[in-house]
């Protein structure tokens, strides 16, 4: 797995490669060029000669757009540079980029951008670190050329997008703004490139290798969740889920593999819960057991095999249930109902000492509590909202995401407050831990599985994540987390369009098959 920076960490990393003496900033302007022309290079964008045009911003990404506009001509391309700003008030660095293109060729203003539409047009205007809306005029000057046949390649990240929260910087009532189909960015990938409208915007990411790896921290190992101060990649390479998941060792029976609870709704609503059911039981769980309210052991007797059965009055009798030392993991909310009943049951779950997922119903039912306590302060429970829940739950950081705050941001504010392992789900899917430690899967790029927005997906996940859970000694909760996420959206990958929640548990025999388990 790798990190992604924001886009202070990135200035502290160039900076400190700048203060060592080992490289310039020239350097690292011609190699972020060199990077950008290689990856086109790659696409197969530049078999043929033809006309670019190169939005030069007034900062150090325009420097990158001088460079890359000088390659180009090299190459034999026609190359028209539109200049947003005074070229003359640029960086030193940019300036002198600036100041060799100019020596034999002109600059015309970004005000001046007009048809016809180039075969290559370089978005070099804003790179990282913006945070307000672009320009009006950089907005009309894509409009003006992009053509239908236009490749549009952003430099570092598409003009007009955060790259600490992923948020479109669009003007006011802007209906379509800079759009890339390749994203080249520099030594790492950044969080907004992945974080909500990032994935949108930058069509496809491409690192390239500036020559700043000895000045970055290494990143933590897998197992051990990921630094307090990085945003981890939960990225589609195979082998640490394999790793952490592993096999069940020869001779195990199935208590060494663990027992999950899943507690289930009333007469009619006890699909949710037994979709979680099984899909603790195909992640792995060695028993599972669905516990119901007494009228509806009928109903899930007649839906129900390898999954255990067992009545469940009150919470009084879960008190009982949980006697039983080998019911290792918890999972409360897939379609239990929104009542007192629930909450007595959330409270005996939490008092309990065993992994808890806490789920749908679970989490309307803490929210409405005005003061919760949600659970023991030993991150051994998870909460798994999607953002809607959790605006119910943590209204205040909902807002300062609704204000263009950042997801990554909040869930770990989210996890600080409540002491759980915070889930928030979403293409965009994050996990936090106490203490600032936070991971991203985004269902998007290679990794994208848009048949996930059915009903009953989500109750799917919770019952792989309490199935990873409920054996002991499998690793962190963090990490365990990070994992059913992953499978999660690999068994949607496996089935591909026509996907209903049902089909998801039936799809991890396949995605363990592949991790050779």
């Amino acid at each position: 797995m790798s990190e992604l920076l924001t886009s202070a960490q990135m200035r502290g990393i160039e900076s400190a490669a700048m203060d060592s003496g080992q490289v310039t900033g020239l350097t690292l302007m011609e190699r972020a060029g060199q990077g950008v022309v290689s990856a086109l290079g790659a696409a197969g964008v530049l078999a043929q000669p033809g006309r670019a045009a190169v939005l030069a911003g007034p900062g150090n990404n325009g420097g990158d757009g001088y460079v890359i506009a000088r390659l180009l001509h090299d190459l034999g391309w026609t190359v028209d540079v539109l200049a947003l700003g005074d070229p003359d008030r640029l960086p030193p660095d940019a300036r002198a980029n600036a100041d060799r293109w100019r020596q034999d060729h002109a600059v015309r203003t970004i005000e001046a951008a007009d048809g016809p539409a180039p075969d290559l047009l370089v978005d070099a205007v804003f790179g990282t670190g913006l945070t307000r809306a672009i320009p009006e005029t950089v907005s009309r000057a894509f409009a003006a050329l992009r053509g239908p046949s236009t490749f549009v390649v952003a430099v570092d990240c598409p003009s007009g997008l955060d790259t600490d929260s992923g948020r479109r910087l669009w003007p006011d009532g802007a209906q379509d703004g800079p759009r890339a189909d390749l994203t080249v960015t520099f030594h790492m990938a950044k969080c907004g490139h992945y974080l909500a409208d990032g994935p949108d915007l930058c069509g496809r990411i491409v690192v390239a290798d500036i020559g700043l790896g000895a000045f970055t921290p290494p990143p933590a190992a897998p197992f051990a969740g990921p630094s307090p101060d990085r945003l981890r990649l939960v990225a589609g390479t195979a082998d640490w889920p394999a790793a952490l998941i592993g096999p069940p060792r020869p001779g195990a029976h199935k208590y060494d593999r663990g027992h999950a609870l899943v507690l289930a709704g009333g007469v009619g609503r006890g699909g949710a819960g037994r979709m979680a059911a099984r899909a603790a039981l195909r992640a792995g769980a060695g028993l599972v057991t669905l516990a119901c309210p007494p009228a509806a052991v009928i109903e899930n007797a007649a839906r129900l095999d390898a999954v255990m059965l067992r009545p469940l009055a009150d919470a009084e009798a879960l008190a009982a249930m949980l006697e039983d030392p080998r019911l290792s993991a918890l999972c409360l909310g897939p379609g239990l109902g929104v009542g007192p009943r629930t909450r007595a049951l959330v409270d005996v779950a939490l008092a309990s000492g065993r992994r808890v997922v806490l789920d749908a119903d679970a989490l309307t039912v803490l929210a409405a509590d005005p003061a919760p306590t949600l659970c023991r302060r030993d991150a051994d429970v998870v909460l798994t909202p999607h953002f809607g829940e959790f605006a119910r739950l943590f209204p205040d950081m909902a807002a300062a995401v609704d204000a263009g705050g950042s997801r990554a941001d909040a869930a770990r504010r989210a996890a600080d407050r409540t002491g759980c392992v915070l889930l928030l789900k979403g293409r965009d899917t994050v996990i936090a831990s106490p203490g600032g430690a936070a991971s991203v899967h985004a269902a998007a790029y290679d990794r994208a599985a848009p048949w996930l927005g059915t009903a009953g997906s989500g109750d799917v996940l919770a019952g792989i994540l309490t199935g990873l859970l409920a054996t002991p000694g499998r690793g962190p909760t963090h990490v365990l987390a990070e994992a059913a996420v992953w499978l999660h959206v690999e068994a949607a990958r496996q089935v591909g369009p026509g996907l209903i929640a049902e089909d998801l548990p039936e799809a991890l025999p396949a995605v363990y098959r592949a991790l050779a388990l």
